[in-house]
């Protein structure tokens, strides 16, 4: 894949996960209010949370390979925008479902979602380190 739709999919992703982040937070603050116990509340705030920063998150990515072109960090930066799709897929994605079927066995997912999360943030990281002066 080229880096130009590379940085086109990363910025439609963060757009359509953060257009679902807030029909998410809007559906759960009008619609859900007294329909969730206080458990599933507090597994849907969190998946409401963590899906909106994490659309931000890959939106960076997505800026920021368009500024740094093709240098040493790109490789890492494009790693972080799919760690950072899947672990918001799943780590949100089952924790939604937690909220609406009380399968608790689902949780047992959720960790390797947030995993790719922290896995993304360290991508990141590395391709801070990559950058030459040229690309900042």
């Amino acid at each position: 894949m080229s880096q130009l739709t590379d940085t086109r999919w990363m910025l439609i992703l963060a757009s359509l996960l953060g257009a679902t982040a807030v029909m998410s937070g809007a559906f759960g603050a009008h619609a859900l209010q007294g329909v969730l116990d206080e458990r599933a509340t507090g597994w849907y705030d969190t998946a409401v949370t963590y899906h909106a920063r994490h659309a931000l998150a890959l939106l960076a990515c997505a800026l920021l390979s368009l500024h740094i072109g093709k240098s040493p960090g790109y490789t890492w930066v494009r790693a972080a925008g799919i760690c950072f799709t899947l672990g918001t897929l799943i780590f949100s994605g089952t924790l939604y479902m937690m909220a609406f079927t009380h399968i608790t066995k689902l949780g047992m997912i959720t960790p390797l979602g947030g995993l790719l999360l922290i896995v993304a943030w360290l991508c990141l990281m590395i391709a801070a380190f990559r950058l030459s002066s040229k690309a900042a």
